[in-house]
């Protein structure tokens, strides 16, 4: 099935085969983004940051990026001095082939940690992403930057105010090593709205937290996550300070877009069987409700109870107990499993049935609603469940 993308006015993007891991497979991306346009980006806050982030953050704080370079299958990460020198060479072998500035090439890689980046491969490959760089190359391009991913993930929206409209569209991978602290592994976004760099930022920093911010796998940030947003103005919706209307439209589909990438990056988790939404309520501030939901979505117990669709309430009562919230009242606290309220006043619900309880945990979407009864505050975290196939995915991955 072939995935809907808008093309965006200014944006084209180039694919190749760089055969950085694997032979015969899409592995290289190059967006080419139109002079005059801005671009925002976030990245990991993992301290073991790969090269790519390192030469991309520096880059992009200097000048308005061109081009952003794209690899799978090595994440250049942990490789020091070498990684450095390997990635600032393929930042120059870019400006050099489309005669632009190496400053203005932002470099991102994923795959596997601890080898060095061949230069030498990407540059080899590079003249054949440039020779098919086109506006419609969304899908092959997210393929291309996939690792366990078993699909391409893209998302694009259209907004619309006062007879005047912009587009957008995304991409993003991801799959493990999912536990964002400030995206997902890779993401990028472009629009040909106008929008000045003073407000592009906190735009992206705003759908990020609402979406990228929000998803877990596994507990584990990666060393190489960024999600960027390019704007090249080459439509007629203005996005200003004082366009309020159109701020806040565009903001809207922007976070729209954001939280459809990262619940399909969870819909993909490795070896996932179950997209789970956990929403917990009357906490006593969002950093409680927060902290809550993300303790019932790190649980080992409670994510192989879901795999089995064993609907096993005290392994998410003990994730409660242990999130840390300070004098729980437990006799307060509720807990409902896709709309069945399992366990009132800390303990069982009175009506509750064992066979209710299975026949909520068999959809592969399940909400975990808790209730802890002592503010207004909430949270909603997305999480998977852990299968035989993720602990298989991961044993092997660098094999």
């Amino acid at each position: 099935m072939r995935l809907l993308a808008l093309p965006i006015v200014g944006v084209r993007l180039g694919v190749a085969q760089a055969g950085i891991k694997y032979a015969g497979r899409d592995d290289l991306a190059l967006i080419e983004i139109a002079q005059g346009s801005t671009t925002a980006a976030v990245f990991t806050q993992n301290a073991f940051r790969a090269a790519p982030v390192l030469v991309a953050e520096r880059n992009n704080a200097a000048q308005d990026a061109r081009y952003l370079l794209i690899n799978s299958g090595n994440a250049n990460a942990g490789t020091g001095q070498p990684g450095m020198i390997a990635c600032e060479q393929s930042c120059d072998d870019v400006a050099r082939l489309t005669e632009s500035d190496a400053r203005r090439v932002l470099p991102f890689s994923t795959g596997v940690i601890g080898e060095v980046l061949d230069p030498v491969k990407l540059a080899a490959a590079l003249p054949s992403a440039i020779a098919n760089l086109d506006e419609g190359n969304w899908e092959r391009a997210a393929r291309a930057i996939m690792t366990t991913d078993t699909r391409p993930k893209i998302r694009t929206q259209r907004v619309e105010v006062n007879g005047r409209s912009c587009c957008l569209t995304g991409m993003s991978k991801g799959s493990g090593m999912i536990q964002p602290n400030m995206a997902t592994m890779l993401g990028f976004i472009a629009t040909d709205a106008v929008i000045p760099a003073s407000m592009l930022d906190g735009m992206l920093r705003t759908a990020v937290n609402l979406s990228f911010n929000r998803i877990t796998v596994d507990g584990d940030t990666s060393t190489n996550d960024a999600v960027t947003l390019s704007a090249t103005g080459q439509s007629d919706f203005v996005v200003s300070p004082t366009a309020s209307e159109e701020a806040l439209a565009f903001q809207a589909a922007l976070n729209a877009l954001a939280i459809a990438l990262a619940q399909d990056i969870i819909r993909d988790g490795e070896g996932a069987t179950k997209f789970v939404e956990i929403e917990v309520l009357g906490a006593q501030s969002v950093d409680e409700a927060d902290r809550v939901a993300r303790t019932i979505a790190h649980s080992p117990l409670v994510k192989t109870a879901l795999f089995a669709s064993d609907p096993n309430w005290g392994r998410i009562l003990a994730a409660v107990g242990r999130a840390g919230v300070e004098d729980l009242d437990v006799d307060a606290v509720s807990l409902t499993l896709n709309g069945v309220l399992i366990a009132e006043k800390g303990a069982r619900a009175q009506h509750y049935t064992e066979q209710a309880g299975v026949a909520a945990m068999a959809p592969e979407d399940l909400l975990i609603s808790v209730n802890l009864a002592r503010g207004n505050q909430t949270a909603t975290i997305w999480t998977t469940d852990f299968s035989y196939d993720y602990v298989k995915i991961n044993a092997e991955y660098r094999t």
